[in-house]
């Protein structure tokens, strides 16, 4: 078995809910999972993450979790589970799944006995805390989610600490009582079939004991900004130097599981290609990768990018493997973030993404180019926007359901009304639709990805980043002879990149190739090209 499968893999991942419904509920499945893994397993990807499927009150849509070994009837059955893996395993993919193990529901058996019974065996299993002599929390942390971090309980007479929802209550990961207890949910999976685990908001796995109030960050710019959050330096509520004991626990499960793998989920608050770095570096002690969205943050141009990718490169050369990502169930569409939602532009972005070193997380609709949904506050389901709205809408407008025929009721995803409006002006974009256009962002998804398979130079290969001016960004994927230079127009008016003698342009990635004159490359707008070495 080849143990190192996951280095220059690609990972689709899947927001169930979202992806396709099987029963007619108006909410994806995993048998609509079942149904459609054939059209993942024929983008050309090696992987697909399922976001949280497990038995939950659904006040977060799954990453409030009530049984880890359930799987909610929502999504269907264990059964139901068993057959996505078998099928995954049938067409070459391997299965991921999200563990969400900084924090549980407040209707988790595991939290209504810590409230029920301080002294009793879980009565240390989530964070307690007193409150001050005049009643008030116990410090001033804050919930990303908006207001205090804590939560007062009647029933212990103290309050518990919660990072995101107020029924999201946080595990005490200290106690080696607790690991032992995740690590017998980590074994239920794995014992699945399951080949790893995204690990959900790792940053928030340990905090400062002493519960020291944080810092104030006045704004950069002198405004207040819409959420609080951002007005402290988060010194001392997240990303204690100890959660790499707790990477190194969750590691020694996965060694007794070879061929599996882990992703980190690492925050965007500052220094956070450090923290990915630390997580997943060591003797091969630590976790497998980390992605960070702190990589989308910032303009979309190449003087940005090539910032970050120098970053990256300085970051991880001793150790450690980055996984990119441009979107996810977390973030506002690349096609509407960074691109101005042109065919060309999603095209250049996702061989951008394909061709950068380390693994690849690609979110269900990326292939098709979707742009952000725009969803009026009726029907806003995500609590984070609504408790925000206008200013910051939440996280719906990437999670609408996939459309997969254009002409079919609700897009193919599902015969009932879907649980999230699908956008009109997604149906052009459907599956069904795109497979039969032969310039479609899907063809090109697919052509892109069998290229970065068949070249060990963009799976495997060293980045060393090019001297090239304006809106180009270019660099070499791999060394001599093997080499691979890449470059992008990351703008919509033509560039022009020289290139030198013993360079020739390569064409098996299926799109059509750039005009090269007396040593000069016409790159049309958002246009891209790769050049291999004369002679090889």
């Amino acid at each position: 078995m080849w143990d190192d499968w996951w280095r220059g893999s690609v990972v689709y991942e899947i927001y169930p809910r979202s992806f396709q419904d099987g029963d007619g509920d108006g909410i994806g499945d995993l048998a609509g999972i079942v149904r459609r893994l054939p059209r993942v397993a024929a983008l050309g990807v090696d992987a697909i993450w399922i976001a949280p499927f497990y038995r939950s009150p659904m006040k977060d849509f799954g990453y409030d979790v009530s049984d880890y070994c359930a799987v909610d009837p929502t999504f269907g059955t264990l059964a139901d589970f068993d057959r996505v893996v078998a099928e995954a395993h049938a067409l070459g993919l391997k299965v991921l799944i999200d563990q969400v193990w900084c924090h549980t529901s407040d209707r988790h058996p595991w939290f209504l006995e810590s409230c029920a019974d301080p002294a009793g065996r879980r009565g240390d299993w989530y964070v307690w805390a007193d409150a001050k002599a005049d009643g008030s929390p116990p410090n001033n942390w804050l919930s990303v989610f908006g207001g205090p971090a804590w939560r007062w309980d009647p029933r212990r007479r103290q309050y518990f600490l919660h990072h995101f929802l107020a029924s999201q209550p946080k595990l005490n990961l200290r106690n080696p009582d607790v690991l032992d207890a995740l690590a017998g949910v980590g074994e239920f999976w794995l014992d699945r079939g399951v080949d790893g685990f995204r690990l959900d908001a790792v940053d928030f796995m340990l905090h400062d004991p002493e519960l020291r109030d944080n810092p104030p960050r006045p704004p950069a710019d002198g405004q207040m900004p819409v959420k609080p959050f951002g007005l402290q330096t988060h010194l001392y509520d997240m990303a204690h130097p100890d959660t790499l004991a707790v990477t190194r626990r969750i590691r020694a499960l996965m060694d007794r599981y070879p061929g599996t793998t882990t992703i980190a989920e690492v925050s965007s608050e500052f220094d956070a290609l450090h923290r990915a770095s630390d997580y997943t570096g060591g003797d091969g002690d630590r976790l497998h990768m980390a992605y960070t969205l702190r990589l989308t943050r910032g303009a979309f141009d190449a003087g940005h990018l090539r910032t970050v990718i120098a970053e990256v490169e300085d970051r991880f050369a001793d150790g450690g493997w980055l996984c990119w990502a441009f979107s996810n169930h977390d973030v506002e569409r690349v096609a509407s973030r960074w691109g101005d939602g042109s065919a060309a532009c999603v095209k250049m972005m996702l061989a951008l993404l394909l061709s950068l070193r380390g693994g690849i997380c690609l979110y269900q609709g990326e292939e098709l180019g979707l742009p952000e949904a725009e969803l009026p506050y009726e029907a806003l389901r995500d609590p984070y926007g609504i408790n925000f709205f206008p200013q910051f809408k939440g996280r719906d407008g990437c999670r609408t359901p996939i459309p997969w025929e254009a002409g079919a009721p609700n897009g193919g995803f599902s015969t009932a009304p879907p649980w999230l409006p699908l956008p009109r002006e997604h149906l052009p974009l459907a599956v069904g639709a795109q497979e039969a256009d032969a310039h479609s962002v899907l063809n090109a998804a697919r052509a892109l990805l069998r290229w970065r398979r068949s070249q060990p130079a963009l799976r495997d290969g060293k980045l060393r980043l090019l001297a090239s001016d304006g809106d180009v960004l270019a660099f070499e994927r791999g060394s001599g002879d093997a080499a691979i230079l890449c470059a992008f127009n990351i703008a919509p008016l033509p560039a022009a990149l020289p290139l030198a003698e013993g360079w020739a342009l390569l064409d098996g990635y299926g799109l059509p190739v750039p005009a090269r004159r007396a040593g000069t490359v016409e790159l049309p707008p958002y246009g891209f090209l790769f050049a291999g070495r004369v002679g090889n």
